[in-house]
């Protein structure tokens, strides 16, 4: 063998080793040297998914937060123990006889999980029930909250942000995220503040002032607050908003579940030509109960696009509570969420001794899986009879979801499919890359670290070489 072709082999054999921490490529070294971040904050596996051993394996074996990254886990379990065309069910029942067009005894609402019992489809449900005849509600709304395990939750405990929506507590009937929608409209000088649903119970006050500073993060320079006067909840909005952004819009977690259902019921209800009178209470459909009506979810197919696209926590973890409660029975709990995603794993024969799952989601100081097992997880993923919902859920670098804005101009942007995650302390992708050549790689990288916020550009970086390489 001649010199030069051993220094080829010798190469072509280096190449193929998994890398060490020491052998990160230049530009990731690089940027974590910009960024001031240790080797030692960042977890990397990356592997042809055609091949059965990693192209680069850094720190992988470490048990790490992954943050949102660990909706994968979640949302692959599901597609292939539920199935892709699973659907959650709502339904309506009359907790006594339908006189004419009369319910005297009031009307049950029993949910099932649906993850996006959004507005539109929670109008669709009481639309079936109006032409079924039902008009005049007298006794009240009866929530059967039953098929989840009810569990004591301050909203604000993860970040002392209990007004944000990814605080909201899951909830086996929860309609539009038990979410507000405030719109930011101007006219003028003056900033009205517009809430969506607007319901009876809850007063907006905008004491915002607009200046002419450029848009930038328009979100931070507004300050909530709300009280109690009465019967009613008074959100007051404080802080200044540039005339740059035109209209903006935000999402607040306001109210209450049983709260926000009977003032979200009782707006749709009025608006379809419906009466209800009495109060909203906890209870369960009794035996012998008449089911009026019914409404299917969209399929799981459609869900997971949501929660992995635009990282909706509610939507994971709602999803995590049903596998519970599918595979073990109900009223559904984390931990049986967490026994079914453990058995799933066994049977594929997936040994991940350091995984934590708390809820499924990612948010969560907890939840802990090393790089390596989530790296092994989409190898498997990508032989998946399911894989083409699982790749089609996630976000395509400089498209759409939370990757749209990154990555733009740059050769990897619009050949991978990759999922971001954020906490204080933790920043992840994983997903796939198509490099240059057209092969699959499955990509996992999870920085640990106080100055993790600094770690976006170490992370494209290495985006950028899988590709490129």
């Amino acid at each position: 063998m001649t010199l030069l072709r051993r220094c080829l082999l010798g190469v072509f054999l280096l190449w193929l080793a998994p890398a060490t921490a020491d052998s990160l490529p230049a530009p990731v070294r690089a940027a974590l040297k910009e960024a001031g971040l240790p080797q030692s904050s960042l977890g990397v596996w990356v592997q042809d998914t055609q091949t059965s051993s990693p192209l680069l394996a850094a720190g992988a074996e470490r048990a790490m937060n992954p943050a949102s990254t660990m909706k994968l886990v979640t949302t692959y379990a599901a597609l292939e123990l539920l199935g892709p065309a699973y659907r959650w069910k709502t339904e309506t029942y009359g907790a006594g006889p339908l006189t004419g067009e009369t319910l005297n005894d009031g009307l049950i609402l029993k949910g099932y999980g649906d993850p996006k019992l959004t507005l539109e489809n929670f109008w669709l449900l009481l639309r079936d029930l109006r032409q079924r005849g039902v008009r005049d509600i007298r006794g009240g709304i009866i929530l059967d909250q039953s098929y989840f395990e009810p569990v004591a939750h301050d909203p604000g405990a993860f970040d002392n942000e209990p007004l944000r929506a990814y605080n909201a507590i899951p909830q086996a009937l929860m309609v539009n995220f038990n979410a507000i929608r405030i719109r930011l409209l101007t006219e003028g000088q003056i900033i009205r503040a517009v809430p969506d649903p607007a319901p009876t119970s809850l007063k907006v006050v905008s004491n915002i002032e607009m200046d002419a500073a450029l848009c930038g993060d328009w979100r931070e320079r507004i300050s909530t607050e709300v009280a109690t006067a009465g019967m009613q909840r008074v959100l007051t909005l404080r802080g200044r908003f540039s005339a740059d952004c035109g209209e903006k819009s935000f999402n607040l977690n306001l109210l209450p579940n049983g709260s926000y259902v009977d003032s979200v019921f009782r707006l749709l209800w009025t608006e379809l030509g419906g009466t209800l009178n009495g109060i909203v209470r906890a209870g369960e459909v009794p035996p012998g109960a008449t089911l009026l009506a019914s409404f299917d979810s969209p399929p799981l197919g459609d869900a997971i696009r949501d929660i992995n696209k635009f990282s909706n926590n509610l939507m994971a973890r709602q999803l995590f509570l049903t596998l519970g409660a599918e595979q073990s029975g109900s009223p559904a709990t984390p931990r049986k969420g967490a026994t079914a995603i453990e058995n799933w794993l066994a049977a594929k024969g997936l040994n991940f001794p350091e995984l934590v799952l708390e809820n499924g989601s990612g948010l969560s100081r907890l939840e802990r899986i090393s790089p390596g097992h989530l790296g092994k997880l989409l190898v498997s993923a990508s032989n998946s009879p399911v894989f083409g919902e699982f790749e089609s859920s996630l976000p395509i670098v400089a498209v759409d979801g939370t990757m749209k804005k990154r990555l733009q101009n740059h050769a990897v942007a619009g050949h991978a499919h990759i999922k971001s995650g954020s906490l204080e302390g933790v920043r992840s992708v994983a997903g796939y890359v198509f490099d240059a050549k057209g092969r699959r790689m499955a990509v996992v990288a999870m920085v640990n670290h106080p100055r993790a916020s600094a770690a976006r550009p170490v992370l494209d970086a290495l985006l950028q070489w899988v590709y490129e390489r």
